[in-house]
Parts: C-alpha cells; sequence; structure tokens
C-alpha cells in the first residue's frame, strides 16, 4: 500500500540519499525524521518530534491502518502502511517496534542510508545486536538506543554526585503493576535492562560475580520478577530487581558509600544526600538544647522530559556526525549482561566466577564486553 496522504501535505518525490544525507546540512534547514511503530512508546516519539526545533517529522509508518492515519491526521504528517516508503523520505528514523521486529527493521534503514534510534533493547538477541552495530559502521550511520534513563536530569545529578564519593555498593529499583505493554519479553529485557545500563556506567568497571534469581507471574511464559547481584572488579557491590507484578511503580537507585548515602528517585526527580553527623546545640550553662544526628540535603534537578532530551541529542548527533552517548556498543554491553542475568534466573544457578562469566559472554574480554 503506497502512502496516504494528508490533503494538505503534498508527499515529496525526493529520491533517496547518501548515508550521510542529513551532515552538513544548512543549520537552517531541518531533519527530516519519521517513526516507525506507533504504540506506546512511538505515539510519544512523534508528539515530541513534532515539537523539536530544526525537525521536520515528515511521516509515521504502521501496520495498524486505523491507528496509522488516525495518528498522523493529528500531527498533520503523512502515514506510510509500508515503512520502507517512508525511509525514501527522510534522514533519520525512531524505530519503536516490538523486539522482535528490531534486527529486521533496523536492517533495512541503515542499508537505505537513514540513521537510527531504535527503542531498548537494541534487539532480541546478542547475534542480531552485533549484526546492527555493524551494519551501522558499514553504512556510515548514526546508531542509538533508546537507554533513555540516561538523560533522566535525576540520573545525570547522581551521577555528577558520585563523581566525588566512595562508592561501596549500588542498589536498583524499578517496579511497576502488570500492564499489557511489550509483553514480549522477559522482565529483564523489558524494565531491568535499564538499570543494567545505568549501573555499569556507575560502577565503571568490569563485572567479576553474578547470581540471579526469578520468578513469573500465572500463567506467564517470561520471567516477571528478577533480582541480581553483581560483583565488580573494583569492589563495588549492586543489586538489581526488576518487577512487573509490584502493585505499586518505582524507579530508584540508591548509592552507599563511605560518607554518604545518596537515593534517587527518577519518578519524583529527586535527590536526597542523607550524611551522618552529630552536632549539640548547648545553652551558656552546658545544657543540650537539641542534638542533630543526620544531614539530608536535598539536590535539585531541571524538568527536562528525558524523551525530548534524548531526542535532541540524536538530532544533533545526525546533524554533526557526533556518536551517541548510548550507542549500539553501548546497548550490547548491556545486552550481554541482561542476557547472561536472564538465563541465570531461568536456570536457578548460584554465583558466577569471572572466568565463567567470560565463558558465557563469548570470545569478548571482560572489560570490553561489561567494563
Amino acid at each position: 500500500m503506497r502512502p496516504v496522504q494528508s490533503e494538505s501535505l503534498p508527499l515529496e518525490k525526493n529520491a533517496p540519499l547518501s548515508s550521510t544525507r542529513a551532515r552538513g546540512r544548512s543549520s537552517l534547514e531541518p531533519v527530516k525524521v519519521g517513526v516507525i511503530g506507533i504504540g506506546n512508546m512511538g505515539q510519544h516519539h512523534a508528539r515530541v518530534l513534532s515539537r523539536l526545533k530544526d525537525v521536520h517529522l515528515v511521516g509515521l509508518a504502521d501496520v495498524n491502518v486505523e491507528l496509522g492515519i488516525e495518528t498522523a491526521s493529528k500531527y498533520k504528517v503523512h502515514y506510510f502502511e509500508d515503512y520502507t516508503e517512508l525511509l525514501k523520505q527522510v534522514d533519520a528514523v525512531c524505530v519503536a517496534v516490538p523486539t522482535r521486529l528490531h534486527h529486521a527493521v533496523g536492517m533495512a534503514c541503515l542499508k537505505a542510508g537513514v540513521h537510527v534510534l531504535i527503542e531498548k533493547p537494541i534487539a532480541a538477541s546478542i547475534a542480531e545486536a552485533e549484526s546492527l552495530v555493524n551494519a551501522a559502521a558499514d553504512f556510515d550511520c548514526i546508531l542509538q538506543v533508546g537507554h533513555i534513563e540516561r538523560f533522566n536530569p535525576a540520573f545525570k545529578e547522581l551521577h555528577n554526585v558520585l563523581k566525588t564519593e566512595d562508592v561501596l555498593a549500588l542498589e536498583a529499583r524499578r517496579m511497576s503493576p502488570y500492564s499489557k505493554r511489550a509483553n514480549d519479553v522477559s522482565v529483564v529485557l523489558d524494565l531491568m535492562i535499564h538499570d543494567i545500563d545505568l549501573i555499569l556506567e556507575l560502577a565503571g568497571a568490569p563485572v567479576t560475580k553474578l547470581t540471579a534469581n526469578g520468578s513469573r507471574g500465572d500463567n506467564s511464559p517470561y520471567l516477571d520478577y528478577v533480582t541480581a547481584t553483581l560483583g565488580f572488579a573494583n569492589g563495588v557491590v549492586a543489586t538489581v530487581t526488576a518487577s512487573k507484578v509490584t502493585h505499586r511503580k518505582i524507579r530508584t537507585i540508591s548509592a552507599h558509600c563511605r560518607n554518604s548515602l545518596t537515593e534517587a528517585d527518577f519518578l519524583n526527580n529527586k535527590i536526597a544526600i542523607h550524611r551522618q553527623t552529630t552536632e549539640n546545640c548547648s545553652t551558656d550553662y552546658g545544657q543540650v538544647l537539641y542534638r542533630q544526628d543526620g544531614l539530608i540535603e536535598q539536590v535539585y534537578t531541571s524538568n527536562t522530559e528525558p524523551l525530548h532530551a534524548e531526542l535532541e541529542h540524536f538530532v544533533h548527533c545526525v546533524r554533526g556526525g557526533d556518536q551517541p552517548s548510548v550507542g549500539g556498543e553501548q546497548a550490547l554491553k548491556a545486552l550481554r549482561l541482561a542476557s547472561v542475568i536472564e538465563q541465570m534466573a531461568l536456570d536457578g544457578q548460584a554465583w558466577k566466577s569471572q572466568d565463567e562469566l567470560r565463558l558465557a559472554l563469548g570470545p569478548m574480554t571482560m572489560a570490553s564486553a561489561l567494563g
């Protein structure tokens, strides 16, 4: 089926451009972007892209014709039932299709010379992820992966705070009530992979030890609750828990440091630093009026929407040729570790040693695979 067009928007008949199609273009010329897959996340991509400066949202592609036409009409753009037709009209795309389709759609985009932001996880398997990373290099295209929490103001401030702290342990919790969205993968690839990426960034060292356990909800074919404990080469220990069966939404990371406890709440965009101190306030006669046993510092963060920051970064990379902060290789690290955690939780395995982890992760060294 050919593109369905809004009456007021004639479809441009542009020839396919080169893999550097948006790089070096005039600063006054907008980057042409499309969205492939307009489910829950794709709808948000379309909303933000329609408002971004220096971006021309060309069109949306989805196999659901009714939803596609309705959404395209809302943003006054073109609808494409066949996404390959959209690729002829754009410099870049955001891919928000089910995980099992990431590889096929992503490869088609890269082969067409179109820059890609693909939702996490990068692909359904390590082999598919490696194929996408290699294709991005071969076709000289930007490949960014939607690890959106990297752009959360609370995480950015947490990262800054911890640069001056001696971190001993990290604790991440990402929990949600059951939802029908992303029900084609386990909680590890749906939710935990966000915190895997963040913990790897914060720990800043290779993983040397690992254990994981998990459970399923009623009649669920996938793991719905998983907790993993990681040991890093620099002595940091991390506990990561993700759940699709918790009756309250939680998104937190706590850093237990030698001189403080720092807690980041990603839902409420807050950071609190707890420090231990003892200070007495006395009268002239030595009578203690009060004692302060602890100090809490509140760190203020911006109200920037993470997706807005993520898409701005993507467009900046497409326009200038810079590499994204979360590219294919970083996403591949997170996927490798997520895959090991998922398998260990399924098997109910005990601690893995560094040598065992190296074997489980294939020929890549620990430092390059996880550090």
